[in-house]
């Protein structure tokens, strides 16, 4: 199965045995939006409800942290996905969240999971069949995984910030990345490119062709053959960066889980103004 997957390649394969659709949809704190309403409401048929929201490790000083490898375990048994489940994620969020849960499931090693491409707002366009309320599912025994080492902390950013060993690059939009009054933020990572996570997806919300979106990432003076980590304001849109450097023949990018929230919030980090420079 391809990291991702297209509306029609899902119409055809629902009903598989080994086939486990999530929905992963989580809206920004401030939408009027409400992500388990919405999928009780209507969903792809089959799909389980993966709460994005509450998939994290509260215990973390890290804001949002990934969860830990227990967490993980704990989750995928509790919803009934078995280790070798093909595990086809969607969302219908405006932060493309989807990518944020393909993150988790390839920080622990999960061998076989995809983003549907165009997600829940392209399944509806196309008249595909919906259907309501909450899906069941036995749980099952998952294994706790161990992590790979992609998840960057503020430790290995600030230490990254004197080596420049890994290329940042920050997805939010380009008002926040600079700074830019009335923006709510005081700029980027000294250092970092901006590539906001927008300009990967097509006008009809599909993930833009690898080759464009390694151009993108070039546009924005990224080098795709040095490591790179990505960032955004939470961790969210970070993960769509790194699924698209995957989709771009970058498999290993790292993800600055407590990114601006973390790092802004220290008045002891350094922190640049304006465009990338």
């Amino acid at each position: 199965m391809d990291s991702l997957v297209s509306t029609q390649w899902l119409a055809d394969t629902l009903g598989a045995e080994d086939l486990v659709v999530l929905d992963a949809t989580l809206h920004l704190p401030d939408s009027p939006r409400n992500a388990p309403a919405e999928f009780d409401e209507g969903h792809i048929p089959g799909a389980r409800f993966l709460d994005l929201a509450s998939f994290v490790d509260a215990g973390s000083a890290v804001p949002k942290a990934v969860p830990n490898a227990r967490q993980f375990a704990d989750r995928m048994g509790q919803m009934g996905v078995a280790p070798g489940s093909r595990v086809v994620l969607y969302d219908d969020s405006a932060i493309r969240s989807a990518a944020r849960a393909w993150f988790l499931f390839t920080l622990y090693g999960f061998e076989s999971v995809a983003i549907l491409d165009g997600g829940l707002a392209k399944w509806k366009a196309e008249g595909r069949a919906l259907e309501s309320g909450v899906a069941g599912s036995a749980p099952t025994a998952f294994p706790e995984p161990e992590a790979r080492a992609s998840v960057r902390r503020k430790a290995d950013m600030l230490a990254n910030s004197a080596s420049q060993g890994e290329q940042v690059v920050d997805a939010r939009d380009a008002a926040r990345f600079a700074g830019e009054e009335g923006s709510g933020s005081e700029g980027h990572i000294p250092g970092a490119r901006n590539v906001p996570f927008a300009a990967l997806f097509a006008e009809d919300g599909t993930y833009r062709s690898p080759k464009a979106i390694a151009g993108t990432f070039a546009a924005a003076g990224v080098d795709l053959s040095v490591p790179i980590v990505t960032a955004c304001n939470s961790g969210m849109t970070a993960c769509v960066l790194a699924f698209a450097l995957h989709r771009a023949g970058v498999p290993d990018a790292a993800v600055y889980d407590g990114s601006w929230l973390e790092w802004g919030s220290d008045p002891e980090t350094p922190k640049e103004q304006g465009a990338a420079r």
